[in-house]
Protein backbone atom coordinates (compact mmCIF):
# COMPACT_ATOMS: atom_id res chain seq x y z
CA UNK A 1 0.00 0.00 0.00
CA UNK A 2 1.75 3.35 -1.23
CA UNK A 3 -1.31 5.74 -0.08
CA UNK A 4 -3.17 6.76 2.87
CA UNK A 5 -5.55 8.87 4.23
CA UNK A 6 -4.87 12.08 6.15
CA UNK A 7 -7.12 15.31 7.29
CA UNK A 8 -5.72 18.76 6.13
CA UNK A 9 -6.63 22.07 7.10
CA UNK A 10 -7.11 23.53 3.83
CA UNK A 11 -6.36 26.98 4.57
CA UNK A 12 -5.62 29.74 7.43
CA UNK A 13 -9.22 29.78 9.49
CA UNK A 14 -10.78 27.49 7.40
CA UNK A 15 -12.10 23.83 7.47
CA UNK A 16 -10.74 20.47 7.51
CA UNK A 17 -10.90 17.94 4.84
CA UNK A 18 -10.18 14.12 4.46
CA UNK A 19 -7.51 13.47 1.09
CA UNK A 20 -4.97 11.23 0.09
CA UNK A 21 -1.44 11.01 -0.03
CA UNK A 22 1.16 8.93 -0.20
CA UNK A 23 2.70 7.31 2.39
CA UNK A 24 6.39 8.88 3.50
CA UNK A 25 9.25 6.69 3.82
CA UNK A 26 11.27 6.76 6.69
CA UNK A 27 14.74 8.35 6.43
CA UNK A 28 18.46 8.01 8.22
CA UNK A 29 17.48 7.29 11.96
CA UNK A 30 13.84 7.44 11.65
CA UNK A 31 10.86 4.91 11.86
CA UNK A 32 7.14 4.89 9.47
CA UNK A 33 4.94 4.36 12.24
CA UNK A 34 1.14 3.04 11.41
CA UNK A 35 -0.82 5.09 13.48
CA UNK A 36 -3.62 3.40 15.66
CA UNK A 37 -4.54 6.03 18.28
CA UNK A 38 -4.14 10.01 18.11
CA UNK A 39 -4.62 12.22 20.85
CA UNK A 40 -6.24 16.11 20.45
CA UNK A 41 -5.18 19.04 22.13
CA UNK A 42 -6.24 22.25 22.19
CA UNK A 43 -3.48 23.93 20.21
CA UNK A 44 -4.82 22.40 17.27
CA UNK A 45 -8.42 24.29 17.52
CA UNK A 46 -6.18 27.62 18.22
CA UNK A 47 -4.80 26.94 15.11
CA UNK A 48 -7.80 26.44 13.16
CA UNK A 49 -9.54 29.64 15.23
CA UNK A 50 -6.74 32.01 14.63
CA UNK A 51 -4.37 31.00 11.90
CA UNK A 52 -1.64 30.49 13.84
CA UNK A 53 1.84 28.33 14.06
CA UNK A 54 1.26 27.48 10.42
CA UNK A 55 2.08 29.45 7.38
CA UNK A 56 2.29 26.68 4.57
CA UNK A 57 -1.24 25.09 3.27
CA UNK A 58 -3.08 22.87 2.85
CA UNK A 59 -1.38 21.77 6.73
CA UNK A 60 -1.89 18.28 8.77
CA UNK A 61 -1.96 18.69 12.44
CA UNK A 62 -1.98 16.36 15.30
CA UNK A 63 1.20 15.83 17.76
CA UNK A 64 0.17 12.77 20.15
CA UNK A 65 0.02 9.50 18.83
CA UNK A 66 0.64 6.11 18.97
CA UNK A 67 1.12 3.31 16.67
CA UNK A 68 3.23 -0.10 15.12
CA UNK A 69 6.47 0.56 13.81
CA UNK A 70 6.36 -0.81 9.78
CA UNK A 71 9.68 0.28 8.48
CA UNK A 72 12.94 1.66 10.11
CA UNK A 73 15.19 3.82 8.22
CA UNK A 74 18.99 3.34 8.10
CA UNK A 75 21.12 3.49 11.47
CA UNK A 76 18.14 2.48 13.51
CA UNK A 77 19.16 -0.21 16.09
CA UNK A 78 16.98 0.05 19.29
CA UNK A 79 13.93 0.26 17.57
CA UNK A 80 12.25 -2.47 15.34
CA UNK A 81 9.41 -3.60 12.99
CA UNK A 82 6.48 -4.41 15.38
CA UNK A 83 7.20 -2.82 18.14
CA UNK A 84 4.27 -0.33 19.73
CA UNK A 85 5.87 2.70 20.28
CA UNK A 86 4.56 6.65 21.32
CA UNK A 87 5.44 9.90 20.12
CA UNK A 88 4.69 13.47 19.82
CA UNK A 89 4.56 14.50 15.81
CA UNK A 90 5.12 18.10 14.72
CA UNK A 91 3.07 20.17 12.97
CA UNK A 92 3.87 19.98 9.52
CA UNK A 93 2.78 17.05 6.41
CA UNK A 94 5.82 14.61 6.84
CA UNK A 95 5.76 14.43 10.91
CA UNK A 96 2.09 15.42 12.02
CA UNK A 97 -0.30 12.62 13.30
CA UNK A 98 -3.88 13.59 12.09
CA UNK A 99 -3.10 10.77 9.46
CA UNK A 100 -2.65 6.55 8.76
CA UNK A 101 0.76 6.60 8.70
CA UNK A 102 3.84 9.04 9.54
CA UNK A 103 7.94 8.85 10.08
CA UNK A 104 9.37 10.08 13.48
CA UNK A 105 12.77 10.17 14.35
CA UNK A 106 13.64 6.89 16.38
CA UNK A 107 15.90 8.55 19.78
CA UNK A 108 11.91 10.69 19.78
CA UNK A 109 9.79 7.45 20.58
CA UNK A 110 9.32 5.26 23.47
CA UNK A 111 7.92 1.48 23.37
CA UNK A 112 4.52 1.14 24.98
CA UNK A 113 4.77 -1.46 28.04
CA UNK A 114 2.05 -3.66 28.28
CA UNK A 115 -0.36 -2.22 30.90
CA UNK A 116 -0.93 0.47 28.43
CA UNK A 117 -3.11 0.21 25.70
CA UNK A 118 -2.14 2.24 22.56
CA UNK A 119 -5.12 4.36 22.98
CA UNK A 120 -4.18 4.97 26.46
CA UNK A 121 -0.71 5.69 25.26
CA UNK A 122 -1.28 8.33 22.55
CA UNK A 123 -2.65 10.91 25.82
CA UNK A 124 0.79 10.86 27.55
CA UNK A 125 3.66 12.27 24.75
CA UNK A 126 2.60 16.32 23.92
CA UNK A 127 1.28 16.45 28.03
CA UNK A 128 4.07 14.65 29.97
CA UNK A 129 6.72 16.70 27.19
CA UNK A 130 5.42 20.03 28.40
CA UNK A 131 5.14 19.40 32.30
CA UNK A 132 8.76 17.45 32.37
CA UNK A 133 10.40 20.10 30.09
CA UNK A 134 8.53 23.02 32.30
CA UNK A 135 10.68 21.29 35.19
CA UNK A 136 14.08 20.10 33.87
CA UNK A 137 15.10 22.45 31.19
CA UNK A 138 17.50 24.50 31.57
CA UNK A 139 16.07 28.26 32.09
CA UNK A 140 17.50 29.39 28.87
CA UNK A 141 14.81 26.47 27.19
CA UNK A 142 12.41 27.41 29.10
CA UNK A 143 12.20 25.72 32.11
CA UNK A 144 13.25 26.35 35.44
CA UNK A 145 16.24 23.79 35.61
CA UNK A 146 15.13 21.00 38.55
CA UNK A 147 17.28 18.17 38.84
CA UNK A 148 15.26 15.18 37.23
CA UNK A 149 13.99 12.20 38.61
CA UNK A 150 16.12 10.32 36.89
CA UNK A 151 19.45 12.02 37.41
CA UNK A 152 21.46 10.80 40.40
CA UNK A 153 19.80 12.29 43.30
CA UNK A 154 16.74 13.35 41.53
CA UNK A 155 13.99 11.15 42.80
CA UNK A 156 12.37 13.36 45.83
CA UNK A 157 15.39 15.47 45.70
CA UNK A 158 12.33 17.85 46.48
CA UNK A 159 11.15 16.95 49.45
CA UNK A 160 8.73 18.29 52.17
CA UNK A 161 8.88 21.24 49.42
CA UNK A 162 5.21 22.99 48.49
CA UNK A 163 4.45 23.29 45.19
CA UNK A 164 1.20 24.93 43.65
CA UNK A 165 -0.27 23.07 40.01
CA UNK A 166 -3.04 25.57 38.66
CA UNK A 167 -5.17 23.15 36.26
CA UNK A 168 -4.73 20.00 37.91
CA UNK A 169 -7.41 18.26 35.71
CA UNK A 170 -6.00 19.47 32.22
CA UNK A 171 -4.23 17.36 30.57
CA UNK A 172 -0.73 18.73 31.10
CA UNK A 173 -1.91 19.34 35.05
CA UNK A 174 -2.04 15.79 35.25
CA UNK A 175 1.38 15.04 33.65
CA UNK A 176 2.88 17.63 36.05
CA UNK A 177 1.35 16.66 39.36
CA UNK A 178 2.98 13.21 38.38
CA UNK A 179 6.79 14.74 38.08
CA UNK A 180 6.12 16.80 41.07
CA UNK A 181 5.27 13.80 43.02
CA UNK A 182 8.42 12.11 41.08
CA UNK A 183 10.71 14.63 42.90
CA UNK A 184 9.11 14.34 46.05
CA UNK A 185 7.61 17.80 46.14
CA UNK A 186 5.21 17.88 49.13
CA UNK A 187 2.44 19.48 49.71
CA UNK A 188 1.29 19.03 46.12
CA UNK A 189 -1.58 21.72 45.94
CA UNK A 190 -3.96 21.83 42.96
CA UNK A 191 -6.90 23.99 41.64
CA UNK A 192 -9.32 21.62 39.83
CA UNK A 193 -12.82 21.09 40.00
CA UNK A 194 -14.00 19.13 43.43
CA UNK A 195 -15.67 16.36 40.90
CA UNK A 196 -12.07 15.07 39.95
CA UNK A 197 -10.77 15.11 43.56
CA UNK A 198 -10.32 11.77 44.28
CA UNK A 199 -8.64 11.24 40.34
CA UNK A 200 -6.30 14.08 41.52
CA UNK A 201 -5.18 12.75 44.77
CA UNK A 202 -4.99 8.84 43.08
CA UNK A 203 -2.23 10.92 40.97
CA UNK A 204 -0.23 12.36 43.66
CA UNK A 205 -1.78 15.65 44.78
CA UNK A 206 -2.53 16.66 48.63
CA UNK A 207 -4.65 19.23 48.70
CA UNK A 208 -7.23 20.39 45.95
CA UNK A 209 -8.18 23.99 45.84
CA UNK A 210 -12.14 24.34 44.19
CA UNK A 211 -11.53 26.07 40.58
CA UNK A 212 -14.97 28.11 41.57
CA UNK A 213 -13.30 29.46 44.23
CA UNK A 214 -12.29 33.41 43.80
CA UNK A 215 -8.38 33.41 42.60
CA UNK A 216 -8.19 36.52 44.60
CA UNK A 217 -8.53 34.26 47.90
CA UNK A 218 -5.50 31.84 46.44
CA UNK A 219 -2.86 32.84 48.42
CA UNK A 220 -4.58 32.85 51.62
CA UNK A 221 -5.91 28.92 50.96
CA UNK A 222 -2.17 28.02 50.05
CA UNK A 223 -1.27 29.84 53.58
CA UNK A 224 -4.15 27.76 55.22
CA UNK A 225 -2.51 24.64 53.52
CA UNK A 226 1.34 25.27 54.94
CA UNK A 227 3.41 27.89 56.24
CA UNK A 228 6.36 27.02 54.17
CA UNK A 229 7.37 29.44 51.52
CA UNK A 230 6.12 27.92 48.14
CA UNK A 231 9.35 28.42 45.38
CA UNK A 232 7.76 26.59 42.86
CA UNK A 233 4.26 26.74 40.74
CA UNK A 234 3.00 25.24 37.70
CA UNK A 235 0.43 27.07 35.64
CA UNK A 236 -0.93 24.84 33.33
CA UNK A 237 -3.92 26.79 32.27
CA UNK A 238 -1.69 29.96 32.21
CA UNK A 239 -4.63 32.81 31.31
CA UNK A 240 -4.37 36.18 32.66
CA UNK A 241 -5.62 35.43 36.02
CA UNK A 242 -3.91 32.30 37.38
CA UNK A 243 -0.86 33.70 36.06
CA UNK A 244 -1.35 36.68 38.14
CA UNK A 245 -2.69 34.15 41.26
CA UNK A 246 0.22 31.74 40.63
CA UNK A 247 2.51 34.82 41.14
CA UNK A 248 1.40 36.51 43.97
CA UNK A 249 1.28 33.08 45.84
CA UNK A 250 5.00 32.14 45.05
CA UNK A 251 7.74 33.75 47.93
CA UNK A 252 11.01 35.19 46.87
CA UNK A 253 13.04 32.96 45.28
CA UNK A 254 10.23 30.95 43.57
CA UNK A 255 9.93 30.10 39.93
CA UNK A 256 6.27 30.18 37.90
CA UNK A 257 6.36 28.27 34.75
CA UNK A 258 3.32 29.03 32.45
CA UNK A 259 2.11 27.55 28.64
CA UNK A 260 1.03 30.46 27.43
CA UNK A 261 2.46 34.24 26.91
CA UNK A 262 3.09 35.71 29.78
CA UNK A 263 0.62 37.66 31.49
CA UNK A 264 1.96 38.81 34.86
CA UNK A 265 1.11 42.57 35.61
CA UNK A 266 3.94 44.72 35.35
CA UNK A 267 3.57 46.54 37.99
CA UNK A 268 3.62 43.21 40.42
CA UNK A 269 6.55 41.65 38.27
CA UNK A 270 9.93 41.79 40.62
CA UNK A 271 13.28 40.34 40.08
CA UNK A 272 12.95 38.11 42.99
CA UNK A 273 10.60 35.57 40.91
CA UNK A 274 11.51 33.87 37.85
CA UNK A 275 8.64 33.30 34.88
CA UNK A 276 9.57 30.16 32.57
CA UNK A 277 7.51 29.72 29.68
CA UNK A 278 7.63 26.57 28.25
CA UNK A 279 7.68 25.38 25.08
CA UNK A 280 7.31 21.87 24.80
CA UNK A 281 7.97 20.81 21.19
CA UNK A 282 10.60 17.55 21.71
CA UNK A 283 11.59 18.28 17.45
CA UNK A 284 13.24 21.37 18.27
CA UNK A 285 17.19 22.27 19.19
CA UNK A 286 16.58 23.61 22.50
CA UNK A 287 14.55 21.18 23.46
CA UNK A 288 15.82 18.28 21.88
CA UNK A 289 18.59 16.93 24.58
CA UNK A 290 16.41 16.68 27.81
CA UNK A 291 13.70 15.19 25.12
CA UNK A 292 15.69 12.38 24.33
CA UNK A 293 16.49 11.51 27.85
CA UNK A 294 12.84 11.87 29.15
CA UNK A 295 12.09 9.50 25.94
CA UNK A 296 14.39 7.06 27.04
CA UNK A 297 13.20 6.76 30.52
CA UNK A 298 9.15 7.20 29.93
CA UNK A 299 8.66 3.45 29.10
CA UNK A 300 9.72 2.36 32.34
CA UNK A 301 8.18 4.94 34.43
CA UNK A 302 4.99 4.25 32.56
CA UNK A 303 5.58 0.55 33.28
CA UNK A 304 5.96 0.92 36.74
CA UNK A 305 2.99 3.52 37.05
CA UNK A 306 5.66 6.45 37.94
CA UNK A 307 3.91 7.98 35.17
CA UNK A 308 -0.02 7.12 34.19
CA UNK A 309 -1.57 8.09 30.98
CA UNK A 310 -4.07 10.13 30.74
CA UNK A 311 -7.51 9.43 31.51
CA UNK A 312 -9.27 8.59 27.20
CA UNK A 313 -12.79 9.04 25.60
CA UNK A 314 -12.54 7.25 22.17
CA UNK A 315 -14.06 9.42 19.12
CA UNK A 316 -15.98 7.46 16.57
CA UNK A 317 -15.01 8.10 12.56
CA UNK A 318 -11.75 7.94 12.85
CA UNK A 319 -9.94 11.39 11.37
CA UNK A 320 -13.60 12.49 10.57
CA UNK A 321 -14.45 12.88 14.42
CA UNK A 322 -11.44 15.35 15.10
CA UNK A 323 -13.38 18.50 13.60
CA UNK A 324 -16.24 17.74 16.17
CA UNK A 325 -13.72 16.78 18.83
CA UNK A 326 -11.71 20.17 18.10
CA UNK A 327 -15.16 21.90 18.77
CA UNK A 328 -15.59 20.26 22.47
CA UNK A 329 -11.94 21.02 23.31
CA UNK A 330 -12.81 24.89 22.26
CA UNK A 331 -16.03 24.88 24.52
CA UNK A 332 -13.83 23.28 27.70
CA UNK A 333 -13.41 19.19 28.68
CA UNK A 334 -12.44 18.30 32.10
CA UNK A 335 -9.73 15.14 32.94
CA UNK A 336 -10.36 13.88 30.09
CA UNK A 337 -8.14 13.38 26.84
CA UNK A 338 -10.02 12.95 23.33
CA UNK A 339 -9.11 10.26 21.03
CA UNK A 340 -9.33 9.32 17.43
CA UNK A 341 -8.42 5.62 15.43
CA UNK A 342 -7.20 7.20 11.71
CA UNK A 343 -7.12 3.26 10.68
CA UNK A 344 -11.21 3.54 11.04
CA UNK A 345 -11.27 6.72 8.65
CA UNK A 346 -13.79 5.51 6.05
Amino acid sequence: MSSQKALYLLQAKGQFAIKERDIQEPGPNEVLVEIHATALNPAEWKVQTYGIFITEYPAILGCDAAGIVKKVGAGVTDISVGDRILFQGDYGNRYATFQQYSVMPAELVARIPQNLTLDQASSVPAAAATAALGFYNPKEAGGIALTAPWEEGGRGKYADEPILIIGGSSAVGQQAIQFAKLSGFSPIITIGSLRNEAYLKSLGVTHVIDRAAPLSALPAAVKAITSKPVKVAYDAISELETQNAAYDVLAPGGKLIIVLTGAVGKDKITSEKEISNVHAWVHTPDQREVSKILYANLTGLLESGAIKPNNIEVLPGGLAGISEGLERLKRGISAAKLVVHPQETA
